[in-house]
């Protein structure tokens, strides 16, 4: 892998109705020698698998929020890495926003140590406001987007420059503009047709003028209810942004 690119891989398109054509929400992004998983709906790890990656090559997860679409699959990726024939060899990183350490606990309450793991890490993100962290090979800048609580937007910056952004679930907010700005890829939420909006999610021509507005260079609307298949999507983004535009599929890849 070029070690000045970002390589990006979705794995999951979708939502939480169930699909064969498209698991929920989860993203790959590889950055140098790190496999960066964001978010980790149902049908994650199998989708991880088909890509050519195993759970255990993952360094670190990033949940955008603890609704279970997103976050479902940590439990399982938290069991299998205890299994021995899978035996985790680096630390993970599991980070999100404030919360987590609590989500993490009841979680333990049901699974108890099965899902223990002696190499890993929680971090919990500001949700009031901005907030950021440095890694080895990447730097992290979260934002609170309009959805849950506990919701964050992410934006990934590597060694090199590189930026990508993903949304999150999240209704029009002016933190999201600010996060994206400029952005070489913004992964971004459309969940419903312009004709179906539902509050806390945004719609294609939505995310067209967000992109717009923050100037990025490439826009993937992701997050998709089956609604969107049949739905002219495509159409509608163009009505608020005219950069390169990709309508998410699962095992899609890009490079930036």
């Amino acid at each position: 892998m070029n070690s000045t690119s970002i390589n990006i891989t979705i794995l999951g398109s979708g939502t939480c109705v169930p699909s064969l054509r498209r698991s929920a929400c989860s993203v790959l992004l590889e950055i140098n020698d790190n496999k960066i998983l964001i978010d980790s709906g149902p049908g994650t790890t199998r989708r991880l698998l088909e890509a050519g990656h195993t759970i255990n090559q993952l360094s670190h997860i990033f949940y955008s929020h603890f609704h279970p679409d997103h976050i479902s699959e940590l439990t399982s990726i938290l069991f299998s890495s205890k299994y021995s024939s899978l035996s985790r060899k680096i630390p993970l990183t599991v980070t999100a926003g404030q919360g987590l350490f609590k989500f993490y606990e009841n979680l333990k309450s049901v699974f108890g140590h099965w899902i223990e793991l002696e190499n890993m890490l929680l971090d919990e993100m500001n949700i009031s406001k901005s907030d950021h962290r440095k890694f080895e090979c990447f730097d992290l800048e979260t934002m609170p987007t309009k959805h849950n609580p506990e919701s964050l937007g992410f934006r990934f910056t590597s060694k090199s420059g590189k930026t990508v952004v993903y949304s999150g679930d999240t209704d029009e907010c002016d933190g999201l503009i600010k996060i994206a700005q400029k952005a070489n890829l913004f992964i971004c939420e459309s969940a419903m047709p312009d004709k179906l909006k539902v509050k806390g999610h945004l719609t294609p021509s939505l995310a067209g003028k967000i992109a717009q507005e923050a100037l990025v260079d490439k826009l993937i609307l992701t997050h998709l209810y089956p609604e969107c298949d049949k739905a002219n999507i495509v159409q509608e983004c163009r009505t608020t942004y005219s950069g390169p535009l990709w309508i998410a599929e699962d095992l899609m890849q890009l490079s930036v």
